[in-house]
C-alpha cells in the first residue's frame, strides 16, 4: 500500500488543514499506529482531539477511512466541519435518498473521499459490506465505542456485531474511541471488538475547565434559575430531566422567564427534534431541555453549562452528559440538583426490571456510586478520577466541595432518631411520612395509624422537614437504611443500622448548603472578561461569523470556534501571514474566510487609533 512516509506529514496536515501547531495527548503515537497498519483503542476526554487520531491517517493512507458513528443527526455537522477544512468527507445513513446514496458511493468508487461516516445499522447491511469488499479501505474508526457495553447507559445492539470488521477485513487497521469507560467497559470493548492486539491509549478523563456543583434543594428548578442568572445569563446549555413530561414543563417554564429554551425527547415528531437540534447547534444562547436521548457526540464546542434536574443512573452517564460542556477548553459548568424521590424511583425500576440478577447487581452498584458522589463532602473530581481507575490526585479546587467546603456535624443522635422512627413505625413507610412523625405533624394518617402516641412522635422538632429529608438521604447513601424492593418507598433498617443505634459507632453528616452559587475557584465559571474595546471586536467577529455560517448553511462554530475568535481579539492580526499563525486557522479556511475576518479586525483597530 502506498502512503506518504514522511514523519513530518501528519504535523504538516495538522497545521495546514486543521490549523493546530502541535499534537497533544499522544495523538501522534495513535496516528503512527494506524499508518503502520496497527489497531488502537483510545480513551480520551471530550474535546481532547479524538477525531484527529483517525482523520489524519485516513487522509494519508490509500482508500477511504470508514467511521462508524451511532448518531445520524450529528453526522452532517461532522462532515460539514471537515469540508470547511478542505477534507473530502461524506456520510451514509437513512436520511439520504437513493440518488444521494448513489452519489456518495460513486465518490468512494472514484477515490474522491477521504472520510466516510456510516451509521452502524447501514454498515452491517450485507449490501453495504459487499460494496465495501470492492473498495480500498484506509481504516475503520469505531466512535463512541462504549456503546458496545451491555452494562453501559448508551448500549447499542448493532455495536456487538462490529466484530465483523476484523473478521471480514483483517488487514485493515481499526481504532475504537470513547471519552468515558471504566475498567470493566474497557475490557468489554476490547473483547467484543476483538482488539486484543491493539495498542491501548488511556488518558485522564479529567476536564479541569468544568466546575462541578451538586445540590439537594427541595426546589431545584428555582435553584437552577438562580445559577443560570448568576453564571450563564446568555449562554447556550443543556438541561437534563428524567421524564418527557418534566422536559416539556421545564422548557415552558424557562421560556416564560425569558430564556430561549426548546424541548427534546423521543416523544416529539422527528422534524421537531431536528429543528430544535438545528437551532441549538446554529444559534447563540439556545437552551435545550432534554432527556438523555440528546447529546451523545455533540460537536458544539461552546456549550457553557450542563444542568441536571434529575439524578443520572450512573457516574458514567453523568460524566458523559456533563462532558458536553466546554469542549472548547474554556470554563464551563456542570450543575445538578437531585432528590430522594429519584433514588427511590430508580431503585424501584431496578427491582421491577426483567434483567437477570447479574445485570441488576451491576446497575445497583452504579446507582449507589452515583448517590455516593452526590452525598460526598470532599473533592468530587478526586472521586470521579478514582471511579474511572485513575489515581485520585490532589483536590481540584474547582468543584463546590473544594471551593465552598460543606459543613459537617455529628449526626449520630439524629441518625438514631431517624432509624428508631423507621423501626417503631414498622419499617413500612416512606420518608415524607417518617419526617412528619419526627417533627410531630398532626395529620389524619398519623392519627389513623396511632403513631402520634409513639415515643418518637415529635422527637425531631429541632430539625426542619428539609433537614430531615437530607438526613434520610445521607443515611441511605451510607447504607444505614435501604428502600424496600417490595414496597415502593418504604425504608428498612440494614446490618449497618444496629451499631449506630447501639452507640457503638458515630456518624458524620453534611449540612445543607444554602448559598445559590459557590465562590470562585481555580477556574472561573465563565470565560475571562474582556476590556470594553475587546468586547466590541468580539461581538463584531461573532456577527461576521454568523453571517458567513448562514451563507454556508453550517453552524457558526464550524466556521471558527470561539477559541479562534478569542485569539483574533487578543492578537488583532492585520495581515494574512499573522492570521495563519492563529490556532484553528488552516489553509483552506484562511483562503475562504481570512479576508472577511481581517477586514473586521482592521476596521476595529483603525477606528481605535483614529479615536485615540
Amino acid at each position: 500500500m502506498e502512503l506518504l512516509r514522511s514523519t513530518d506529514e501528519p504535523l504538516r496536515l495538522l497545521r495546514t488543514v486543521f490549523g493546530h501547531s502541535s499534537f497533544r495527548l499522544r495523538q501522534e503515537e495513535v496516528i503512527e499506529d494506524l499508518l503502520a497498519g496497527r489497531d488502537a483503542m483510545v480513551l480520551m476526554p471530550t474535546g481532547g482531539g479524538k477525531s484527529l487520531c483517525y482523520q489524519i491517517p485516513a487522509m494519508m493512507r490509500d482508500g477511504v477511512g470508514v467511521v462508524v458513528s451511532p448518531l445520524i443527526a450529528l453526522m452532517k455537522d461532522q462532515v460539514d466541519a471537515l469540508r470547511q477544512c478542505g477534507v473530502r468527507a461524506a456520510c451514509l445513513n437513512s436520511t439520504l435518498d437513493f440518488e444521494e446514496v448513489r452519489s456518495v458511493e460513486a465518490a468512494v468508487n472514484g477515490g474522491k473521499l477521504d472520510v466516510l461516516y456510516v451509521a452502524p445499522e447501514r454498515l452491517l447491511q450485507e449490501r453495504t459490506l459487499e460494496w465495501l469488499d470492492r473498495q480500498t479501505i484506509a481504516l475503520f474508526a469505531i466512535d463512541e465505542a462504549h456503546c458496545v457495553s451491555r452494562w453501559g447507559h448508551d448500549f447499542r445492539e448493532e455495536y456487538l456485531q462490529l466484530s465483523v470488521l476484523h473478521e471480514r477485513y483483517p488487514s485493515v487497521p481499526r481504532i475504537a474511541l470513547t471519552a468515558t469507560a471504566d475498567q470493566a467497559t474497557r475490557r468489554e470493548i476490547i473483547s467484543q471488538l476483538q482488539l486484543e492486539k491493539a495498542n491501548v491509549y488511556l488518558h485522564s478523563c479529567d476536564r479541569p475547565n468544568i466546575r462541578y456543583t451538586i445540590s439537594d434543594d427541595d426546589n431545584g428548578r428555582e435553584r437552577m434559575w438562580r445559577f443560570l442568572q448568576s453564571e450563564h445569563p446568555n449562554d447556550a446549555g443543556i438541561v437534563y430531566c428524567l421524564s418527557r413530561k418534566k422536559v416539556e414543563e421545564t422548557a415552558e417554564w424557562l421560556r416564560a422567564r425569558g430564556r430561549d429554551a426548546l424541548p427534546y425527547h423521543a416523544g416529539l415528531a422527528d422534524h421537531t427534534r431536528r429543528r430544535h437540534q438545528e437551532r441549538f447547534l446554529r444559534e447563540d444562547g439556545v437552551v435545550i431541555v432534554a432527556t438523555i436521548a440528546f447529546g451523545m457526540g455533540i460537536d458544539k464546542p461552546d456549550v457553557r453549562f450542563v444542568a441536571h434536574l434529575s439524578l443520572p443512573k450512573s457516574i458514567e452517564a453523568y460524566y458523559q452528559e456533563t462532558g458536553r460542556a466546554g469542549r472548547d477548553g474554556l470554563p464551563a459548568s456542570a450543575w445538578m440538583n437531585y432528590g430522594l424521590k429519584e433514588i427511590i424511583v430508580f431503585r424501584q425500576w431496578l427491582s421491577e426490571s426483567e434483567a437477570d440478577a447479574a445485570h441488576k447487581r451491576v446497575e445497583h452498584q452504579k446507582l449507589e456510586a452515583m448517590v455516593g458522589l452526590c452525598e460526598l463532602a470532599t473533592c468530587r473530581r478526586r472521586a470521579i478520577r478514582a471511579y474511572f481507575g485513575e489515581e485520585p490526585g490532589e483536590s481540584c479546587g474547582n468543584c463546590d466541595n473544594c471551593v465552598d467546603p460543606p459543613q459537617t456535624w455529628d449526626g449520630t443522635e439524629a441518625a438514631q432518631k431517624a432509624m428508631t422512627c423507621v423501626s417503631r413505625t414498622g419499617q413500612r413507610f416512606g420518608v415524607n411520612y417518617l419526617v412528619d412523625v419526627l417533627i410531630g405533624k398532626d395529620t389524619a394518617r398519623i392519627r389513623e395509624w396511632r403513631h402520634d402516641r409513639l415515643e418518637v412522635f415529635g422527637i425531631g422538632a429541632e430539625h426542619s422537614a428539609t433537614e430531615w429529608r437530607s438526613i434520610f438521604r445521607q443515611l441511605i447513601a451510607q447504607g444505614c437504611l435501604r428502600v424496600d424492593a417490595e414496597r415502593f418507598d418504604a425504608l428498612r433498617l440494614t446490618d449497618q443500622s444496629f451499631p449506630v443505634l447501639r452507640g457503638e459507632c458515630g456518624l458524620t453528616l453534611r449540612r445543607l448548603r444554602r448559598a445559590a452559587t459557590v465562590k470562585k475557584g481555580k477556574v472561573a465559571v465563565s470565560p475571562v472578561p474582556m476590556t470594553p474595546s475587546d468586547e466590541i471586536l468580539w461581538q463584531a467577529l461573532r456577527k461576521a461569523r454568523t453571517a458567513l455560517a448562514k451563507e454556508q448553511g453550517v453552524p457558526p462554530y464550524v466556521v471558527f470556534h470561539d477559541t479562534t475568535l478569542r485569539e483574533l481579539v487578543r492578537l488583532k492580526p492585520l495581515k494574512r501571514e499573522a492570521m495563519e499563525q492563529i490556532q484553528g486557522v488552516g489553509e483552506h479556511k484562511l483562503r475562504k474566510y481570512g479576508e472577511a475576518f481581517l477586514r473586521v479586525v482592521r476596521e476595529h483597530v483603525f477606528a481605535e487609533r483614529d479615536g485615540a
